[in-house]
């Protein structure tokens, strides 16, 4: 059945971004059905608008406001498709939270989700950023996405291998404006082995029987370890990781290693992960606090907007950081979200 739009004007963004920056749509719809969101697209396209398709926020930086319609992704459901011995398919729309889903799916006994506990956002921007956690990626489990194809206005289902998937890297974040992402489905498993590799998790769960750990143990285990080291947007405005971990070739790390001894790194099939964290830290600015923004105290990726900061603040501050990493070390940093509106 059809649903009526309604675009309202001038309408605050600053509580749909995480990283609570003041910033103004010109104009906003609110998406809770496919029909509204191919009424909005026809409008942007009849207007000349630009478009900017907007979850939880948890993701950007609001440069300045946003000159174009901002689709304000609502779309709720969830349930439980395909299910078979110890195996389901786990269906979200593309407004549910994602940490809610996370969490249903781990009280359920369902595996393979659970080291992304806690990660802000909605199930629609997953895929794009392809998030990812304590080892875990959301393409190990993604089954398909349905999105609408925003050139032949046609609802499309992409498998997980026409998504291009690489380390929070994605075809959506490669091409902006193609696709909406509509619904995405994960395979989960009560039999899938645990992923407990990483040390902060191995550290949390001490002695306890791997054996006789389930999803929501482990799910649990995340939270306490993400609360320790990352700050609750709610609290202290941020996008979570502000840069990715850079991947340099063998011969760069070996130079670095024998210039840093203890150097941070996870090796790869190809080149070496080195942790942007520990990069920012040892370039001294972990802790840095300006007059309204700064670099978090506990965990160095996270830049925080501690007293009503502008996007262009934030923005200059993570350049700051970015040059005074790549002078010390030669690497180059990448910033993780996206950057929106006029500067």
């Amino acid at each position: 059945m059809s649903r009526a739009l309604e675009i309202l004007n001038e309408v605050s963004l600053e509580d749909l971004n995480t990283m609570a920056i003041a910033a103004t749509a010109r104009h906003f719809a609110d998406i809770q059905h496919p029909d509204q969101l191919k009424q909005a697209l026809r409008y942007a396209r009849e207007h000349r608008l630009e478009t900017l398709v907007l979850g939880s926020g948890s993701n950007l930086v609001f440069a300045g406001n946003f000159n174009g319609l901002v689709l304000h992704m609502t779309l709720r459901g969830r349930s439980w498709e395909q299910v078979e011995d110890g195996s389901a398919v786990l269906a979200l729309a593309a407004g549910e939270n994602w940490h809610d889903a996370v969490m249903y799916a781990a009280r359920s006994g369902y595996r393979g989700i659970e080291n992304l506990a806690l990660i802000p956002g909605t199930a629609g921007a997953a895929p794009v950023q392809n998030i990812g956690a304590y080892g875990v990626e959301l393409c190990d489990t993604l089954q398909n996405v349905t999105a609408l194809d925003c050139e032949s206005m046609e609802v499309v289902t992409l498998a997980a291998e026409d998504c291009q998937f690489a380390y929070r890297d994605s075809m959506f974040k490669r091409n902006p404006g193609r696709y909406v992402i509509l619904e995405i489905r994960l395979r989960l498993s009560r039999h899938t082995p645990l992923k407990l590799d990483y040390q902060d998790l191995q550290d949390y769960l001490g002695e306890a029987d791997a054996v006789e750990l389930t999803p929501l143990d482990v799910a649990e285990a995340v939270m306490a370890v993400r609360r320790r080291k990352l700050p609750d947007p709610d609290v202290l405005p941020n996008v979570g990781s502000f840069f990715k971990n850079p991947v340099v070739s063998q011969s760069q790390f070996e130079g670095l290693k024998a210039r840093f001894p203890d150097i941070v790194c996870y090796p790869l099939a190809e080149g070496v992960k080195l942790a942007a964290a520990w990069l920012i830290d040892q370039a001294g600015w972990k802790g840095f606090r300006n007059a309204r923004v700064g670099v978090h105290n506990r965990q160095a990726l996270v830049l925080i907007n501690h007293s009503a900061g502008s996007g262009a603040e934030v923005l200059a501050l993570a350049e700051e950081v970015r040059e005074s990493v790549l002078g010390r070390f030669g690497v180059e940093l990448e910033m993780e979200p996206g950057i929106v509106g006029t500067r």
